[in-house]
């Protein structure tokens, strides 16, 4: 890996987005979008939770220049990419991650069972951190060269289609510059929470969802939330709005996007906060064991 002054350098290369959100799970807005970029985010709390986010890219789309220190990543336009509505939110900005993930202990990642199938897949995936807007003028294009990370071993893996779906990964070398997130050990998720989700839609820079409850937390393995969520969004660590604690992990959801017949492009699919399916996300629990086991952590 390059030296800890390298940047990351995004370039925006238009390619097929096609595989982008090949491994993840539809979703969509609930009420308002709540999808906000980090620059539009006051709260001090909430920014260093998504400090500790990652964007899981596959290799193919990192590209290491070690004479120079630098790395590109090869994205597609979000909007054209996906036939989108010239009015949807974010239309301009780059897409290049296929899931997302969180930071639980100083070397292991968690995510989704789908996003990470096997340790092949690990292999080929790369771990991103900053994969952000800070400025309101848009994608800077450049991140931390040790920003970047790569998978060591899938520690396990669970995906069942109406139960729990979860992977966690160990990196190559522990990471610097980002702390990893608390978890809920207290017990669990009650109906009506509030609740925070960071990730990146459709591969999109990352971005904070708030407005959103628990409206099912009887499922086995998960819960059911109303969150502002898309396909790109697996894996992505769900927050107690109030606690702060990490309660679970973003699986699945409704459909992401629905046909415009007269303006002949597709737009979010938006429901009311108490209807479609609802979101489903993977209980903090279904992942202890083995994280403490992984840790050397006592229960």
């Amino acid at each position: 890996m390059v030296s800890s002054r390298g940047l990351l350098v995004f370039l925006f290369v238009l390619i097929p987005a096609a595989g982008l959100a090949s491994q993840a799970k539809p979703s969509v807005i609930y009420g308002e979008d709540n999808r906000r970029d980090l620059y539009q985010v006051e709260q001090a709390a909430v920014r260093a939770l998504a400090d500790s986010t990652v964007a899981l890219f596959d290799d193919n789309r990192v590209t290491i220049d070690p004479q120079r220190g630098i790395a590109t990543l090869a994205g597609s336009k979000y909007g054209t990419a996906n036939g989108l509505c010239k009015n949807e939110p974010f239309y301009d900005q780059p897409a290049g991650a296929f899931c997302s993930g969180s930071l639980v202990a100083p070397d292991i990642v968690m995510t989704a069972g789908h996003c990470i199938e096997s340790q092949g897949g690990c292999r080929r995936t790369r771990f991103v951190f900053g994969f952000a807007l800070e400025r309101a003028e848009g994608f800077e294009g450049t991140v931390r060269a040790d920003d970047v990370y790569e998978c060591a071993e899938l520690l396990g893996r669970r995906q069942v289609n109406d139960g729990a779906d979860w992977a966690l990964v160990r990196l190559t070398r522990p990471v610097t510059g980002h702390q990893p997130l608390a978890l809920n050990r207290g017990g669990a998720v009650e109906r009506g929470a509030s609740l925070v989700v960071i990730g990146h839609p459709s591969g999109l820079p990352a971005k904070v969802a708030d407005g959103a409850t628990v409206r099912d937390e009887t499922k086995p393995g998960y819960f059911v939330a109303n969150l502002d969520t898309y396909g790109g969004n697996s894996g992505s660590a769900v927050f107690n709005a109030e606690t702060g604690l990490v309660e679970g992990i973003l699986v699945r959801g409704e459909t992401d996007f629905v046909y415009d017949t007269k303006k002949k492009c597709r737009k979010s699919n938006i429901c009311a906060s108490d209807e479609c399916r609802g979101e489903d996300v993977t209980k903090i629990a279904e992942v202890l064991e083995l994280l403490d086991k992984s840790t050397g952590a006592k229960r």
